[in-house]
């Protein structure tokens, strides 16, 4: 049965859901040092408090999914973390990461605002258990191997600890080698299991492992889709953004522009805004 919509969930003071403002998740795919993390999530907060776009500062501490053996994973959980949190209070913003495993989760919990489950680990129950019963704001990337209503099973774990506080994340499905395509029917489907949604525009444009060692990606579609979802009616946008794609030590193929990030952002306020009017 589908449940009662709209449900909210508050990220800190950031309402997520139908009838609030689009909110936008983003950042670098991993934290590569203290430095240009710091000034990446600055340049983000600058870009969104002059459109008044809710932020979500996004960085993974430890990307353990990679293609290679030798690929960059970041500075791991402490460091991460402590990084991190010095960014939270420093700048006034949430922060959001992906967490790997159960020990992880409690940890991670003390100072994330989300806790991220990768779509790769979509389906681990004992770890959606786990960031479940830390009580904080669970983001659930749907697997690219799953259809859509398959993600009832994945809500229904973390909600047998008691925690309603959940985002489910569209971010493409597996479309052959190497390759990955939207299903836009997708976001309503998920939308259905009565929890926000968010689009990944970014991780639905890769390539995985479409160089060989590393993943592809296609980042001139990002701003066509993005648009797309969010007309669908997705409830935030998640978009990994770097000030320089092509140097960073992974994802940089399917990351925005930080230059770029404002032109791709105000048309997208205005089609939310539209689809809300509309809802009314």
């Amino acid at each position: 049965m589908t449940r009662e919509l709209p449900r909210e969930v508050w990220i800190g003071e950031i309402p997520i859901g139908s009838k609030h403002p689009l909110v936008l998740i983003a950042g670098p795919c991993v934290i590569e040092d203290e430095s240009k993390t710091r000034k990446m999530a600055e340049g983000l907060k600058k870009i969104t408090e002059k459109i008044e776009l809710p932020l979500i500062f996004k960085s993974s501490y430890d990307k353990a999914n990679r293609s290679n053996l030798s690929s960059f994973r970041g500075p791991g959980v402490g460091k991460g973390l402590e990084i991190l949190s010095q960014i939270k209070r420093d700048l006034k913003i949430p922060v959001l990461s992906d967490v790997h495993s159960l020990p992880e989760a409690e940890e991670a919990a003390s100072v994330l605002d989300v806790l991220q489950i990768p779509a790769l680990l979509c389906r681990q129950t004992d770890l959606l258990v786990a960031a479940g019963r830390t009580g904080r704001p669970v983001n659930i990337k749907k697997g690219q191997f799953l259809a859509p209503w398959e993600m009832r099973n994945v809500v229904e774990k973390v909600e047998s600890t008691g925690n309603h506080a959940i985002l489910l994340t569209e971010r493409g499905t597996s479309f052959g080698y190497n390759n990955l395509v939207v299903d836009f029917r997708s976001l309503l489907i998920l939308a259905e299991l009565g929890y926000p949604v968010i689009f990944d525009a970014t991780h639905s444009v890769q390539l995985p492992g479409g160089l060989g060692s590393s993943s592809g990606g296609q980042r001139q579609f990002v701003p066509a889709l993005a648009r797309a979802g969010v007309a669908v009616g997705c409830d935030g946008l998640f978009l990994e953004v770097h000030e320089d794609p092509d140097q960073a030590p992974c994802d940089g193929p399917n990351m925005v522009r930080m230059q770029d990030l404002p032109a791709i952002l105000k048309p997208l306020q205005e089609i939310h805004e539209m689809m809300r009017e509309g809802r009314e």
